[in-house]
């Protein structure tokens, strides 16, 4: 897979621009570089004052800091994205019917598609959750999919987020700022909209709230202003127009869900919760936990709140479960997989653990259950040590790891110091499901700002871009 050059998305294999990208060069040539100098240094004063930043964790200073923003956009024409739309949304219908499944009659489970042991005895596996009926049966309300291109140009999935994607703030952000900066560039063509997120979001909650009501009571519960995507939470809850609530501003009695207000306790119907599994209730769960609210596992039990995502959705998303997703699209819909995974040894098989050990320097070895860029070993810049280090963790515990080979990552030109240069890029576009599925235009591009590096993530270095999909 990484034999070629990597795809460029605004050039073709010739140097020629790609149609879609025509206006945008055409900008590019007409446009002064001092006028996009000083509109880039605009961009970031807007994001300071608007106060974007991300904590990132381990660093010494001060753990705050700016997630760099380029204003070269990812372009994606039309016929394109439909392919993209119609295969998110396949994907995460069959997790949803994969959620539902492993929680009531576990038909996979029965015929053998996915190993029981690696459901039953995963660490995201919530026992508690067996037999619960929930709204039209969804478990991820809000899906993060990671797509990247590679090879002649194909799509594939990198990883499901579905327990508390994080990134939408940033995809609605960038919009915003590219509108305010350069209003010609959206004048040359008709881009689609993503502002509506937050209006759709609401309506996804709304059509899972208990009860039939016709306007559920929406809260973002947040673990509080020290987490990493605080910011995203306030944003959320301030553009659905709902409460932004702690642990402690909720209170279960009678299995119904309160929020303290000034004027007495208000019931909550549905809850965007931004924290894990094992924090949530502190009666069900870690006992030691101040985040959560005790008697909220009751109540989602009882019917009376629902959960966005709920509880126990993390074992789909969970590396190990990965390399099924296409067998549970088959089982589940009967249909072929529309987007493709990325080719993964499973290193609980004899035959891809021999073939993995003797070729760690050309692959990426990730840990099922670990997340954000951490735990992995990417075989072709590691230092031997590192490789070693890695061979033995593979040994005493092969199960605990999966490896892929490395993909060139597609570029899209990026404003760096020197000019515009091609920079690795990956896209996050969010799912929405409720009553129905739905995916908004576009989504989260990130873009790994170090030259060569394929890391994306914000926690490491990595800048994001605005996502255009053309209107057909």
């Amino acid at each position: 897979m990484s034999s070629h050059p990597p795809y460029d998305e605004m050039y073709d294999a010739e140097g020629h621009i790609r149609a879609h990208y025509a206006p945008f060069a055409a900008w590019m040539d007409d446009t002064q570089d001092a006028r996009i100098a000083q509109k880039r240094r605009q961009a970031e004063i807007s994001f300071h004052r608007v106060g974007i930043t991300f904590a990132v964790y381990g660093e010494e200073s001060g753990g705050e800091r700016l997630i760099p923003f380029d204003i070269a956009p990812r372009i994606i024409p039309a016929g394109e994205w439909k392919v993209l739309e119609a295969g998110l949304i396949q994907r995460v219908r069959a997790l949803n019917m994969f959620l539902h499944d492993i929680y009531h009659g576990r038909r996979i489970l029965e015929f053998g598609v996915i190993p029981e042991s690696l459901v039953l005895r995963n660490s995201q596996y919530r026992p508690q959750m067996q037999g619960i009926d929930l709204p039209n049966e969804v478990y991820a309300h809000i899906a993060g999919i990671d797509i990247v291109r590679a090879g002649q140009g194909e799509y594939y999935v990198l990883e499901d987020n579905l327990r508390v994607p994080s990134g939408v703030s940033y995809m609605l952000e960038n919009r915003k700022m590219m509108m305010r900066l350069f209003p010609e560039l959206f004048a040359t063509q008709s881009v689609a909209p993503v502002e509506h997120y937050p209006a759709l979001l609401l309506e996804t909650l709304q059509s899972v709230g208990p009860e039939g009501l016709d306007e559920p009571v929406v809260a973002v519960l947040t673990p509080g202003s020290f987490n990493s995507a605080y910011f995203e939470h306030a944003f959320l809850a301030q553009q659905m127009g709902v409460e932004l609530v702690e642990g402690q501003d909720l209170f279960v009695r009678d299995d119904t869900v309160y929020m303290r207000t000034t004027r007495g306790p208000r019931r909550v119907h549905v809850i965007y919760r931004r924290i894990d599994d094992d924090f949530l209730d502190p009666q069900v769960f870690r006992p030691d936990s101040v985040l959560g609210v005790p008697g909220l596992f009751s109540a989602v039990a009882a019917g009376r709140v629902t959960l966005a995502n709920s509880f126990g959705t993390g074992v789909a998303d969970d590396k190990s479960i990965y390399p099924y997703v296409p067998e549970m699209i088959r089982f589940y819909l009967s249909e072929d997989p529309i987007l493709l995974n990325v080719p993964t040894y499973r290193l609980r098989h004899d035959d891809d653990r021999k073939y993995v050990l003797d070729h760690l320097e050309e692959l990426v070895v990730k840990e099922a259950q670990g997340a954000g860029g951490y735990g992995m070993l990417i075989g072709p810049t590691a230092s031997k040590a590192e490789i070693e280090t890695f061979r033995q963790q593979i040994l005493a515990e092969p199960e605990r790891y999966i490896a892929q080979p490395t993909l060139s990552l597609s570029t899209c030109p990026t404003f760096v110091d020197s000019g515009v240069a091609p920079r690795h890029v990956d896209l996050r576009p969010y799912v929405l499901s409720g009553s129905e599925t739905m995916v908004v235009p576009g989504g989260l591009t990130r873009v790994a700002l170090r030259e060569g590096s394929l890391v994306v993530n914000s926690s490491q270095g990595g800048g994001t871009k605005d996502t255009w999909v053309l209107e057909g």
